[in-house]
């Protein structure tokens, strides 16, 4: 049975091919009165494991797009890697269970890495999964250094910008996104997942690859802003995070001790600045 039997639009090839994020399945919709068989799209989920110099570090479920981005990603914002340099080589294989992605890290790196290693079986969204104790939690990270200054009226355009840029979403309804706002208001990479962690760290680590200056910009994140959200972006050297949703109160505390800029509830023409509000000024210059 085809997409076209059911006059159903063919997916973007480069979505639903192998790795691309999305899945086909016939479903049955139901109403009162009537079931109709149909299809449509759903957002992969399987399992990702990251090998380090072969070693099994993190098993995460997450969309298998970007895989890329996601390993340099969350080899910056979980402290395995300093910098993007660190990271030597990325090989993904699939296998009939999932995907593994190989890492080369940089021998200095890896002998800190099995020095701490730990089990860290992810579910999805689960930030904090396989942690072994409360000082791999609040990590020891500097405080973010970045001073540019965005304007509030620059959220509006820029929150349409990424919805605009969420394909697997638009499709599957399923997924997270992470984008990437410049100065003016620009979003110049967005990146989805079904895990809000997965998609930023896969933003963070296209921003690498990118070698992009990641104190010129923030981060919006179709998500509430976590306590994990926060220290994985001021890992990076973010200034400012923004979510379409809540605060939590760890991360408040977290963002005023990292001095990064917290934003929730970004709607068309409001938004709650949780902290360090000095980077987010109307065109007067007073704190908005």
């Amino acid at each position: 049975m085809t997409a076209a039997a059911f006059d159903m639009p063919t997916p973007n090839p480069a979505l639903c091919q192998p790795g691309g994020g999305i899945g086909v399945v016939t479903v049955e919709r139901r109403g009162f009165s009537h079931v109709e068989t149909d299809l449509d799209w759903v957002a992969e989920e399987i399992p990702v494991s990251l090998e380090y110099n072969g070693l099994a570090h993190a098993v995460m479920l997450a969309t298998p797009a970007d895989l890329e981005d996601f390993a340099l990603g969350f080899s910056l914002t979980e402290g395995v890697a300093a910098t993007a340099a660190d990271i030597l080589g990325i090989e993904v294989e699939p296998q009939p269970q999932g995907i593994t992605v190989r890492i080369d890290l940089a021998g200095r790196r890896f002998d800190q890495l099995k020095r701490r290693r730990r089990a860290l079986a992810g579910r999805t969204g689960c930030g904090l999964c396989g942690t072994e104790s409360l000082g791999q939690v609040l990590r020891d990270i500097p405080a973010v250094t970045a001073t540019t200054i965005f304007q509030p009226a620059t959220l509006a355009g820029a929150l349409a910008q990424l919805r605009a840029g969420q394909h697997l979403l638009g499709k599957t309804g399923a997924t997270h996104a992470a984008g990437w706002m410049d100065q003016d208001g620009g979003v110049a990479l967005v990146r989805e997942d079904v895990g809000r962690h997965n998609a930023l760290d896969k933003l963070i680590g296209a921003l690498a690859r990118h070698g992009a200056d990641a104190g010129a910009g923030a981060a919006l994140v179709t998500s509430r802003a976590s306590f994990e959200m926060v220290q994985k972006a001021a890992a990076a050297g973010i200034g400012m995070l923004v979510a379409v949703s809540a605060s939590t109160l760890l991360a408040v505390q977290t963002a005023e001790r990292l001095n990064t800029t917290l934003v929730g509830f970004a709607r068309q023409d409001r938004c709650v600045v949780y902290a360090h509000g000095w980077r987010l000024r109307n065109r007067e210059g007073a704190a908005q």
